[in-house]
């Protein structure tokens, strides 16, 4: 089953850092992509995201206004399971 593509918009860019929003659609991934950067992400709404790895899919749950953070190398696919849009904010280290 293929899966509708998550949407990324550009928010800010300087020297030290990329700011991107990211919104899904139920359902909706990322791909897969591997960081070629370290990365923060803030979370905008509410519920979980699933992270389909080489070891494994990975379900979290997350709160409103959370943020976590990745090193480089991190390779994966990001996906909606909700019933409802999810949108987070990513941090790219430059």
């Amino acid at each position: 089953m293929r899966r509708p593509p998550a949407t990324s918009k550009l928010l800010q860019e300087t020297d030290r850092a990329l700011v991107t929003e990211w919104r899904f659609a139920p359902g909706a991934e990322t791909g897969w992509h591997r960081h070629a950067r370290d990365y923060i992400v803030v979370v905008l709404t509410a519920g979980k995201l699933m992270q389909e790895t080489a070891n494994g899919d990975t379900v979290t749950e997350l709160a409103f206004g959370q943020s976590y953070a990745r090193p480089v190398g991190v390779e994966h696919n990001v996906v909606n399971p909700n019933p409802h849009e999810f949108v987070f904010v990513e941090v790219e280290l430059k």
